[in-house]
């Protein structure tokens, strides 16, 4: 069988059409590879179930109030099971600010997963201030293990990252109310990390009862959504890495073929255009 003309006669347009195909090649192989080595994260809602009376969540606190001393701050916690923990100190560090007229706190304990609240007050004082301010920056509130930073999920895992209280009342107190919405992230290596996210109100207010003035004090109010997010790492499979370059390479070379042909032609036509043997 005759070989055609066009597969065996080098020409100019020839080169440039395998140039152009060699560097699309190219280009599309390390996008592909680009592509297949990246992980994608996708994520699906479903309804929790009943949470049992045994677990726990994670809850880390770092707030610092610059105008109320150590001394008299102090961690409380309440919840719908019966909990009322005052003065609670475990895993917490007071750091003095200000000369010692301020207070830095940080802390983790745990939680029940059930409505509840717990609290920044001067009730387990041994005595109370003259003066008492709540005014507040809070550095980070997380629910559950904490993520890397260089996580790529997209959420509110620390909607009160860097939150500074706007009132400047030393006598009011601080009420926030939030929702707090379960999250599973499954990583590639198999791992499957427990978040919360958490959405927040707030609102200020200065409150009396029985003809006194209540103590202030920062309230961080909590009730937990029945969906649950669950954050799934996924990658393409190997198979359809090779699959996608057989196509890369095979749909180039075929259709810079048809190319190359039509060019090739073309040019034969004018040629014999040219010598006036066109019939």
């Amino acid at each position: 069988r005759k070989i055609p003309k066009d597969l065996t006669q080098p020409t100019l347009a020839g080169a440039a059409v395998s140039i152009i195909s060699g560097v699309f090649i190219l280009t599309l192989l390390f996008t592909e590879f680009m592509s297949f080595i990246s992980v994608e994260t996708k994520s699906e809602l479903f309804v929790a179930k009943p949470a049992s009376p045994s677990e726990k969540i994670k809850v880390y606190l770092n707030v610092t109030l610059p105008r109320l001393s150590c001394e008299a701050l102090g961690l409380d916690i309440q919840d719908e099971m019966g909990r009322h923990e005052v003065g609670f100190s475990d895993n917490t560090v007071k750091t003095a600010v200000n000369g010692g007229a301020g207070c830095w706190f940080e802390g983790t304990f745990e939680i029940n997963k059930v409505p509840g609240n717990f609290h920044l007050s001067t009730h387990s004082a041994p005595q109370q201030p003259d003066m008492i301010d709540f005014t507040h920056e809070i550095h980070s509130l997380t629910f559950g293990s904490r993520l890397d930073s260089s996580t790529s999920l997209v959420g509110t895992f620390d909607a009160f990252k860097d939150f500074k209280s706007a009132s400047e009342d030393p006598l009011v107190s601080y009420d926030y109310y939030m929702k707090i919405v379960p999250s599973i992230h499954e990583k590639l290596s198999g791992e499957s990390v427990h978040n919360y996210q958490y959405t927040y109100a707030g609102k200020n207010y200065m409150s009396h009862g029985h003809g006194h003035r209540v103590l202030p004090a920062v309230w961080f109010r909590y009730d937990m959504s029945p969906i649950t997010v669950k954050y799934m790492e996924t990658r393409p499979p190997f198979y359809h890495f090779i699959t996608t370059i057989c196509a890369i390479v095979g749909g180039t070379f075929t259709v810079a073929g048809i190319i190359d042909s039509i060019i090739f032609t073309a040019a034969e036509v004018f040629k014999k255009a040219e010598l006036g043997k066109l019939q």
